[in-house]
């Protein structure tokens, strides 16, 4: 009961398998299960603590990632890009056994500095050095694995999950998709994302080949998976989208060897279905909504009769109320908060947190808003922290988001709220546009189609860099910052 014990079988079962690819770097299984297991017997002798991980994506924070999870600890992964003050304070209180890192300027006397360019033979030979001894069965309700939110946008929160959490996750994940042995899983993004630490041991459980990046580049993304002819595809929406981007710009072949694209993080575009479709012609198409503290909570499947506005039926072994206020839970197509009942729940927060979640029973509600339909379906109305009030009605930037999302000439949108004298929050719509003919009159009017004329942004200002999280979201916080400073232009 440990999210690596599958990597054991597998290394007995076809030692030779290639298991993990880390662009020039390859292991098989058998080679894998030696570094993991000697590794995992040298933290296991550490002081009493967690694992911490201030690594850039690549082999290293891989092997170590896996390590810590054998030896029984938590590894604690950490952004390397978070500025040097907020990583000082979050290793301050979580106060690790041991902390890896390639930047020298991370104090300690617990620190273990990694050269990031070192050869796979020289991280085996010093991060993995000869070490004997067992390493005790792992109690599967024990944390592995401490993740933080993005950074970017204030202090971050770190939750906890346990062994059992991700194994559910696996059990639900081979219903759904059914990887094994046969697959060839490509997770381009940094583990400091939670999905792709997930489809990295998701797939070394299925016995998959899994591929990993040092960076996220489209086109190498592109060049990987037509190399070793993957299977599966993770991605979050804006990097799927700059894979096809890069695709239709090379005129590169359609990638015939894709038999699934997932997608988590944000909504994806429908619009964007054919182009996606086009570029994997033999690929089912999924998306997941869910949380850090959630996990999986819904799931998409294009072969599925999902509405255009829901995010999907609940994903196995998951059950999805909705309440109100008081916590009773509300009839079907009444909105309230989601609250989720599952065990793929996080444990705690090891650091942050506060507010960060409500409780009913054993229920757990982010604040998200929405409403399940007679079919089952959920339907995101918005996120309880990003309502905004406006001359006293309430107002949820992601259904302003959804429709605008949708008009040919923007690239993408962000809805956010200004001080007002008069209705107390202004609505503003901050885009990135595609056609830059596009004009208020002609958005208002657009607007006025679908949405109520209160939910109508008057306000439009056009972002020439459009900042991301790296995560591949949209940061708010950026763009809120944006509007003061005046880094936008208005449009008329």
């Amino acid at each position: 009961m440990n999210v690596t014990a599958a990597i054991a079988e597998h290394a007995r079962a076809a030692p030779d398998r290639l298991a993990l690819i880390v662009e020039d770097d390859a292991l098989t299984y058998a080679q894998l299960e030696e570094v993991v297991s000697r590794l995992a017997a040298s933290l296991h002798q550490e002081p009493l603590g967690g694992i911490a991980l201030h690594l850039p994506n690549g082999l290293p924070l891989a092997l170590l990632s896996l390590a810590a999870a054998r030896a029984g600890r938590e590894a604690q992964i950490l952004d390397p890009d978070w500025p040097a003050e907020m990583t000082q304070r979050v290793l301050a209180s979580l106060r690790p056994a041991r902390v890896f890192t390639s930047t020298p300027s991370v104090a300690g006397d617990q620190v273990v500095l990694i050269d990031r360019s070192a050869s796979l033979q020289t991280l085996s030979a010093s991060l993995a050095p000869p070490c004997h001894g067992a390493v005790p069965k792992t109690d599967p309700s024990t944390a592995f694995y401490v993740g933080f939110t993005s950074g970017s946008t204030g202090e971050p929160k770190g939750y906890r999950r346990s062994h059992r959490s991700w194994l559910e996750s696996f059990t639900g994940d081979a219903i759904e998709f059914g990887l094994g042995p046969t697959d060839i899983v490509a997770a381009p993004g940094t583990l400091t994302h939670s999905l792709f630490l997930y489809a990295f041991m998701n797939g070394l459980h299925a016995g998959a080949t899994v591929i990993l990046s040092r960076r996220f580049k489209p086109t190498q993304v592109l060049h990987l998976i037509t190399q070793y002819g993957a299977t599966v595809l993770y991605g979050v929406p804006t990097q799927l989208t700059l894979v096809i981007e890069a695709a239709e710009e090379g005129q590169q072949e359609p990638l015939s060897s894709l038999r699934w694209i997932l997608s988590s993080g944000a909504k994806w575009f429908s619009e964007a279905l054919p182009r996606l479709k086009a570029f994997a012609p033999n690929a089912r198409f999924a998306e997941f909504y869910g949380a850090s503290e959630l996990s999986f909570v819904t799931v998409a499947k294009d072969s599925e009769p999902v509405p255009v506005t829901s995010v999907g039926r609940a994903f196995p072994g998951v059950t999805i109320t909705i309440r109100d206020e008081a916590g009773c839970v509300l009839p079907v197509s009444q909105p309230g908060r989601v609250f989720v009942e599952s065990p793929l729940v996080f444990m705690n927060y090891a650091y942050g947190g506060t507010g960060g979640c409500w409780r009913a029973g054993s229920a757990v509600s982010v604040g998200d808003v929405g409403f399940l339909d007679a079919g089952g379906f959920l339907h995101l109305v918005g996120r309880a922290n990003r309502m905004i009030v406006s001359s006293g009605k309430n107002v949820y930037p992601e259904e302003i988001e959804r429709v605008f999302e949708q008009h040919p000439g923007i690239a993408a949108v962000a809805v956010l709220s200004m001080p007002d004298a008069q209705r107390g929050e202004r609505i503003v719509a901050m885009l990135a546009l595609r056609d830059q003919s596009v004009s208020r009159s002609a958005l208002i009017a657009y607007g006025r189609r679908a949405l109520p004329l209160f939910k109508v942004p008057r306000v439009y200002g056009v972002v020439s860099d459009w900042p991301l999280t790296r995560s591949g979201k949209t940061d708010h916080e950026a763009l809120r910052e944006a509007w003061p400073q005046g880094r936008y232009k208005a449009l008329r």
